[in-house]
């Protein structure tokens, strides 16, 4: 054997695999060593020429807090998209992006918060109750979208290759989360099983069983009294010995305080961490796990367990080339350049276009002509930057307000006049006097003289999002209303007043209560927080380069009246698979400039046996005279269940592409499990019976029909034979 080869430690012997090497790396480190790479701000070994590690990253819709990166529509406008490829592309640039940085940031000797390669994204919690401040992050309120958007999300995080990963991607938080913000440090999630397994759980096991993500955050809060970064349920039963999880789990930052403190399940630091690590979370983001050598000392722990988590922290590096020659590893060539640059920019553009919701076009006031005299571009999200990022972002490049659209957009002869005319949520008088609606003049000044006005409008970042970080929220990071906040919907009637055509732009993370504007403003257009090039969109789509074809991947509420209580988890009047009351905007829905039609479903068999799957064919034609997207939908309802079941579920999504009097078939194909209910145990069972399907552009609700004119096809088939349990 060479001499050479004999000096060097099995860990860094590179054609051993990561099993052996982190076996034999472990084995090195003294109590103390182990336990200091238990927390997010891993200490560097020098003697085994460890470096320090920062967990610690954020990328949900581009590289986050780490200096110029491209900032992607907000992930709620790109769930909107409908398009799972679409969101692959993202998560694939974002994972260049954040390659390229972190190789950059390491040779220049900066290892710290946010240049890791440990991505604490995506969030696919869902999104159950239109208050809560961080719905922006997610995916919105249907368990398939969310979990079709997430898998892809985590694919294109960690790539393909063979034995490295590119990054490592994080689904949080596990599990049964979202909101109230105020309360989530000592929240107890009350949820029951048909709930958890049907609703709050199928996201989280499709990107860890389909997606193979290699890490997941626990939640702060408690669920069903277990906190979920220490709880036995979550995060063994069912994320490993069920799910068959071979990652690590990483506790949400603080959440192992929570324990002790807040929720007071825990009577110490050391006992809080202890029974956090020994119910499966092997990561800690906060300080507590420094308390794991006291824990140790009074037997509450051992160290063969803490060598469980160790070696699953080493494991995550080794996969991600950090031991390993940069030569050998494909990930460390992508070049620093890819940060920002055209391309990415480009799908920025991209991706804000597909996010876009046409939700009224009455007359077809849209697409406006850049040749008009004079435009009125009026409202305080106009000319906001901060409205293009949402939360967890980076810092773009260049920053295309809406206002910077248009007018890049419009004809050289065309005047473009800007007001702000109110603030976003201001109703009070200044110290000085000024009135809030010092701005309402100029605002009138402009639409006077103007052939059309575009009022820009909406919330912000600084109204909704999580907790701490939101200067401006009424609820703790919540909100407590759903109308359009501050003077805006008084403005917007001031300015209708003057019997100008009026388009309305709404930029928000969250659904609003518009009620006033759908019964009176011609033209809204839903546009998110829709990134660096959200400007560009929103003026591709008003002036007609680009047709709409986004959808709401949330249900906008007339009235918070009709949901329940935001503390109560029980699904039952949530979303549209649960919802009585009529909507303002249902799930799934969205305008186009251009009419689909839809012909010929058919079934390969409308009768078939348990544990069978069915094909489903549909004709779509654009029988109007521009080319466009088409969100084609599938809806499944189980006619004979023998529990309560969802009014009808989301099955099946393609996003089209068509020209005039294009032709295309589409087709789906219906798995067994896609079938399967949950019962009232959370067991999973298929059962003989009636199924309906529904194919169409949207859901087939009686408010989608009003508002879109259209219906959807449906057809029925049978189950026939016994019931059939199947693994959940």
């Amino acid at each position: 054997m060479d001499k050479s080869m004999e000096d060097v430690p099995l860990y860094k012997d590179t054609t051993k695999d990561f099993e052996e090497r982190v076996e034999d790396l472990v084995k090195h480190l003294s109590l103390e060593e182990k336990v200091s790479q238990l927390v997010y701000n891993a200490s560097a070994i020098s003697s085994l020429g460890i470096p320090e590690y920062n967990w610690w990253n954020e990328c949900i819709h581009g590289v986050a807090r780490a200096g110029v990166a491209t900032v992607f529509p907000q992930a709620i406008g790109m769930a909107a998209s409908f398009n799972q490829d679409l969101v692959y592309k993202v998560a694939v640039a974002i994972s260049d992006e954040g390659r390229a940085k972190h190789h950059e940031f390491t040779r220049q000797g900066d290892r710290g918060i946010y240049k890791g390669l440990t991505f604490w994204s995506p969030n696919i919690n869902i999104f159950r109750d239109p208050r809560w401040g961080r719905g922006q992050e997610t995916y919105g309120e249907d368990p398939y979208l969310t979990g079709r958007m997430g898998v892809a999300f985590v694919k294109g995080l960690q790539g393909d290759h063979p034995k490295y990963l590119k990054t490592v991607a994080t689904p949080k938080h596990y599990a049964v989360h979202s909101g109230p913000e105020s309360l989530r440090h000592e929240f107890n999630a009350k949820v029951n099983k048909k709930d958890m397994y049907e609703t709050y759980l199928p996201a989280f096991k499709e990107t860890v069983k389909e997606g193979k993500a290699y890490s997941i955050m626990g939640a702060y809060n408690r669920t069903n009294d277990e906190p979920c970064c220490a709880s036995p349920t979550l995060l063994q039963k069912i994320l490993r010995d069920d799910w068959g999880f071979e990652g690590f789990v990483v506790s949400d930052c603080g959440a192992i305080e929570d324990i002790y403190e807040p929720h007071k399940v825990a009577s110490s630091p050391e006992e809080a961490a202890a029974m956090a690590f020994k119910n499966g979370c092997d990561l800690c983001c906060g300080k507590v796990f420094k308390n794991l050598l006291k824990a140790i000392e009074e037997g509450l722990i051992t160290e063969e367990e803490v060598d469980v988590s160790v070696k699953r922290l080493f494991m995550a590096r080794f996969k991600l080339g950090m031991f390993d020659p940069e030569e050998e590893v494909p990930y460390t060539q992508i070049p620093y350049e890819v940060n920002n640059c055209n391309e990415h920019i480009q799908l920025a553009l991209d991706t804000a276009r597909e996010s876009m919701v046409l939700l009224k076009n009455e007359g077809n006031l849209l697409p406006l002509s850049k040749t008009l005299g004079t435009i009125a571009v009026i409202g305080p999200n106009a000319q906001s930057q901060k409205i293009l990022l949402g939360n967890y972002s980076g810092t773009p490049s260049e920053y295309v307000t809406v206002l910077d659209g248009i007018r890049r957009k419009v004809s050289p002869d065309t005047k473009v006049l800007y007001a702000e005319g109110c603030e976003l949520a201001n109703t009070s008088e200044g110290y000085w006097g000024a009135k809030p609606t010092k701005g309402f003049a100029e605002a009138i000044a402009a639409a006077e003289r103007a052939d059309a006005v575009i009022m820009c409008m909406g919330i912000s970042p600084a109204l909704e999002g999580e907790e701490g970080e939101v200067a401006e929220s009424d609820g703790g990071g919540d909100r407590t209303k759903l109308d359009l906040p501050g003077l805006q919907e008084e403005l917007l009637k001031t300015i209708y007043s003057l019997g100008k055509p009026v388009v309305l732009v709404i930029l928000n993370g969250s659904p609003l209560s518009i009620n006033w504007a759908q019964e009176n403003i011609p033209a809204i257009l839903e546009a998110w927080y829709p990134g660096e090039q959200g400007g560009n969109a929103v003026a591709d789509v008003i002036f007609g380069d680009y047709n709409p074809a986004g959808r709401l991947p949330v249900t906008f509420v007339k009235s918070l009246d009709d949901i329940p209580p935001f503390t109560d988890y029980n699904m039952k009047g949530r979303t549209y698979r649960f919802m009585e009351k009529e909507s303002l905007y249902p799930f799934g829905y969205g305008l186009s400039y251009t009419t689909f039609e839809y012909s010929n479903l058919r079934l390969n068999s409308d009768i078939l046996k348990v544990g069978e799957g069915i094909n489903v064919k549909v004709d779509v034609e654009n029988v109007g005279f521009i080319a466009g997207d088409e969100v084609v939908q599938l809806y499944l309802k189980d006619i004979e269940a023998s529990v309560d079941v969802p009014i009808w579920e989301l099955r099946g999504v393609k996003r089209i592409h068509l020209g005039p009097s294009e032709k295309k078939t589409i087709e789906f194909n219906i798995a067994p499990r896609q079938m399967a209910l949950i019962d009232e145990q959370g067991r999973c069972l298929l059962e003989p019976g009636q199924f309906r399907v529904y194919v169409g552009g949207q859901q087939p609700d009686k408010r989608s029909e009003v508002l879109t004119g259209k219906k959807v096809l449906s057809c029925e088939f049978e189950v026939t034979g016994g019931i059939l349990e199947m693994e959940y």
